[in-house]
């Protein structure tokens, strides 16, 4: 309970901050209607417990093992691109970017990455198209289990559970799900 506590408030110190560098999934929302990073960084759970779908294939050969490390060149949050990842799992699936309403209420959230195979209700095995409508099972943000969301864009690929100290500082995320293997380099 206190770390919750700590994680809300260093949360609420980052959103009054105002830490205004758009990321690529959450960029102004006068822009294309998404909405702010500090309004993100608020909702979005930085850390996760390690679980992982039931049905998951772990990947037989990642270009990321397992313990490794890894550069991170993507910024779903801020302190995020640049920052050194250890590998915590990887797993092939199928990675979507989706938009959807938070169940909680609040602005559509547009081209949220990623959400996996495995994580969407009833989604078989076959790629979904885009513009397909479906219900999301993660609850990587506040909101977003149980929501509607469209397919915004697919890709087969290795997905990474990851740990990282952010590069603006603060405490280590743990379990951080997911990032695809285009997102991250050798270190």
């Amino acid at each position: 309970m206190k770390r919750q506590l700590l994680l809300l408030g260093i949360a609420i110190i980052i959103g009054l901050s105002g830490c205004g560098n758009s990321t690529g999934n959450e960029k102004n929302p006068t822009s294309n209607n998404e909405p702010k990073q500090e309004d993100m960084q608020m909702e979005m759970n930085h850390s996760g417990s390690g679980e992982v779908p039931e049905n998951l294939k772990v990947a037989e050969n990642p270009t990321y093992k397992v313990g490794s490390e890894a550069i991170i060149k993507t910024d779903h949050m801020e302190g995020m691109e640049g920052a050194v990842a250890t590998i915590v799992g990887a797993y092939d699936t199928i990675a979507y970017a989706i938009s959807y309403t938070p169940l909680t209420g609040g602005e559509r959230v547009e081209n949220h990455k990623w959400v996996i195979q495995d994580e969407i209700k009833d989604a078989g095995d076959k790629t979904m198209e885009t513009g397909t409508e479906v219900t999301v099972e993660a609850d990587h943000m506040k909101g977003m289990k149980g929501a509607t969301a469209v397919i915004d864009s697919s890709e087969k690929t290795t997905v990474y559970m990851i740990d990282y100290t952010p590069t603006t500082g603060g405490e280590e995320v743990k379990n951080h799900k997911w990032v695809t293997e285009s997102e991250l380099s050798v270190k």
